[in-house]
């Protein structure tokens, strides 16, 4: 399909399965299924016949694109991106030609539940999840606080400990036996997410689930993409708040014109940021820069809150009223900076 021609597809799916219903995700913790399945069936999850580097860019927009309207959904969008990475570098063939092409229909979605994993191999925390061989398998044990695009009929992907020199990246549907959710829903904002606290309670998992038997080297395969992915988000909140500016300076210039922060700065200041993003998804191979995509990441954790700080200011008394797209920003904004690899540990590593 004609680059073109898929953003107009991609707008349209935009308008009629996510703008109608950005009041309920963020206020009801309404989860935007329908759009994501929406996309999946319009071929923007797939793979086939691609260059990977196009993949990447390809996926990149559309979060970034997302993002613009709905973070909530931009963020379930990267949950299941962020999975499909991780089940594209599995060298395990029932993963490669029966799962996949599930997940890349869009028929089924997934989470990740790797949060863990990267804080793990960062030094921060424990893992908090066992394994355990078994005939056939491995039984899981332990608990995540936090899983997000999760639904009944849903998959996810994990990383368990099955001794000290050894842990493992399984990946599991949601009805499982002895795996127990309960939902996340007081948070300022991302409550549209579908986020869940995991419980399993020897949860097995059969061999061909496995997405690696050895994570200590698989996880800097799939970490520069996961980073990298999140990029976009800040991009996509940030690119619709200084819209918002624009609007609010050309209303009120001689105003405006006395704020220290201007739209032109920050146009310029995201530009770079977004020109570097889509330049580093062409490279072959991202462990090569993996410094240099964290450091973008740190880039856009900073800046989004900046821009839509200014959005504020610039709107003024409109922002506080309930409902607002400025106040939503502000809000979602702030999930950036905590989403893992956090703002501490992106300045720690970086």
């Amino acid at each position: 399909m004609d680059k073109k021609i898929e953003n107009v597809v991609f707008n349209q799916i935009i308008n009629d399965h996510l703008k109608p219903n950005i009041r309920q995700i963020d206020e009801k913790s309404y989860y935007p299924k329908e759009f994501l399945n929406a996309v999946g069936k319009a071929g923007f999850f797939s793979s086939n016949f691609l260059q990977m580097e196009d993949v990447r860019c390809g996926e990149l927009y559309i979060i970034e694109e997302t993002a613009k309207f709905c973070m909530t959904s931009a963020f379930t969008l990267w949950c299941h991106l962020a999975a499909l990475a991780s089940f594209r570098l599995s060298n395990n063939p029932y993963i490669n030609n029966h799962l996949l092409p599930f997940f890349e229909s869009g028929d089924v979605l997934t989470g990740t539940g790797l949060s863990n994993a990267i804080k793990y191999y960062a030094g921060m925390e424990r893992i908090r999840l066992k394994a355990e061989k078994t005939d056939g398998g491995y039984m899981i044990s332990g608990s995540l606080p936090n899983v997000s695009n999760l639904d009944h009929d849903h998959w996810f992907v994990i990383l368990a400990s099955l001794n000290e020199k050894q842990r493992i990246i399984c990946s599991l549907p949601v009805n499982v036996e002895g795996l127990i959710l309960e939902s996340k829903t007081n948070y300022i904002g991302l409550n549209g997410s579908a986020t869940y606290a995991c419980f399993f309670d020897n949860v097995f998992i059969p061999d061909k689930w496995i997405i690696s038997e050895e994570a200590d080297e698989f996880i800097p395969k799939v970490r520069p993409i996961l980073a990298l992915y999140q990029i976009p988000l800040g991009i996509g909140v940030s690119q619709a708040a200084i819209e918002s500016i624009v609007k609010s300076h050309l209303k009120n210039k001689e105003v405006n014109q006395h704020f220290k922060t201007q739209h032109t700065e920050l146009i310029k200041k995201l530009q770079i940021v977004r020109t570097r993003t889509y330049e580093y998804a062409r490279y072959v191979d991202l462990n090569t820069i993996g410094k240099e995509i964290l450091l973008t990441r740190l880039d856009i954790a900073k800046l989004t809150p900046e821009v839509v700080h200014a959005e504020m200011l610039y709107s003024g008394g409109q922002a506080y009223i309930q409902g607002n797209d400025t106040f939503r920003r502000l809000r979602e904004s702030y999930f950036l900076l905590n989403l893992s690899p956090t703002i501490m540990l992106l300045e720690t590593l970086c």
